[in-house]
């Protein structure tokens, strides 16, 4: 299932942001989690895809098994992602194309 994107993600580029509906986040774009439990209680856990996990796991593996541990606590996640670096890379990625798509033959 689709989402849209949060609405403060949206106003830092709208005409693109604006548009996009969300089914995957790749972890290189995660910022942090903040995951709500049906207590009240908050967790915010910070992602850095380039740090080592332990025992050599996966961010996404660390994610599932935290997840499937306290889920019939947990009432909301939040996913938080570097707009700023999605946008740097989604106008790199653009610029790329757009340089080979009209390249003089």
């Amino acid at each position: 299932m689709a989402k849209k994107l949060p609405r403060d993600v949206i106003a830092s580029w709208p005409e693109v942001f604006g548009n996009v509906e969300i089914t995957a986040i790749p972890t290189e774009y995660l910022q942090s989690i903040r995951i709500g439990f049906q207590n009240g209680e908050v967790w915010d856990v910070e992602i850095d895809p380039n740090e080592p996990t332990l025992e050599g796991l996966s961010v996404e593996d660390i994610l599932a098994d935290l997840l499937e541990e306290y889920d019939e606590h947990v009432e909301s996640v939040d996913f938080r992602v570097h707009t700023e670096r999605v946008k740097r890379d989604m106008i790199k990625t653009t610029r790329k194309f757009m340089k080979g798509k009209f390249k003089k033959k």
